[in-house]
């Protein structure tokens, strides 16, 4: 197939990243004196952080601003991005092929920028890309395709040309539906694995083998 260009998600998808957001929002509520549901977890799996604070202030009544309230959960994350987070097996090996291959690198993701570009850098590949957008910088979350039509126009390239990388059975739900290729990251806390399988282009236990379906001119 040929790739011009790629919008990769970042927790999931780069990052093994999803055990530190397991419990964040439960610990966050807590910590500002409010008792969460026990579904909570599941209700924030596919809303952006920007969401999740709307959510908070609807929901259980939380005073503090959309902003205080995202600062606030960034702040429970930022020792594990700065210093913990790995990257999952196969990324820095395909990112780099991808980069001397010369097809064009973007990232968009619903964690704020700051914590991806400490977790991105201290790993070593944040210079494989050009371009980052983020959920709370462009308004919307990855349930509308307007992050990734936006990383698109960033980048120049032909849709059928871009392919997007996710983790998450509702991100590549809404990349399919705007007509780009999507790749289905595995990661174990996206449970619905059967359908994400069924419904992208391709789909990778293990980026590496992404491989088997790209064969660039020149690595």
């Amino acid at each position: 197939m040929k790739i011009s260009g790629a919008v990769f998600d970042v927790d999931g998808t780069l990052l093994d990243s999803m055990p530190v957001w397991d419990c964040v929002g439960e610990n966050y509520l807590r910590s500002i004196g409010y008792e969460p549901e026990e579904n909570l977890n599941e209700v924030l799996q596919n809303m952006s952080l920007l969401q999740a604070a709307r959510y908070y202030r609807r929901e259980y009544g939380v005073v503090l601003s959309e902003d205080a309230i995202m600062k606030g959960v960034n702040a429970m994350l930022e020792k594990s991005y700065r210093c913990e987070i790995p990257l999952k097996p196969g990324v820095e090996g395909l990112l780099r092929r991808l980069h001397r291959a010369g097809v064009k690198l973007c990232i968009a993701t619903a964690t704020d920028r700051y914590l991806v570009e400490a977790a991105l850098s201290r790993l070593g590949v944040l210079s494989c890309f050009s371009g980052m957008f983020t959920c709370s910088e462009v308004g919307h979350g990855k349930d509308e395709p307007y992050i990734f039509e936006t990383a698109l126009a960033f980048l120049g390239t032909k849709k059928d040309e871009t392919v997007v990388f996710d983790d998450a059975l509702y991100a590549v739900r809404t990349a399919k539906a705007a007509g780009f290729p999507a790749v289905a990251v595995y990661d174990s806390y996206e449970k619905e694995q059967k359908e994400i399988r069924a419904l992208a282009d391709f789909y990778l236990k293990n980026l590496s083998q992404f491989y088997s379906y790209w064969k660039p001119d020149s690595v």
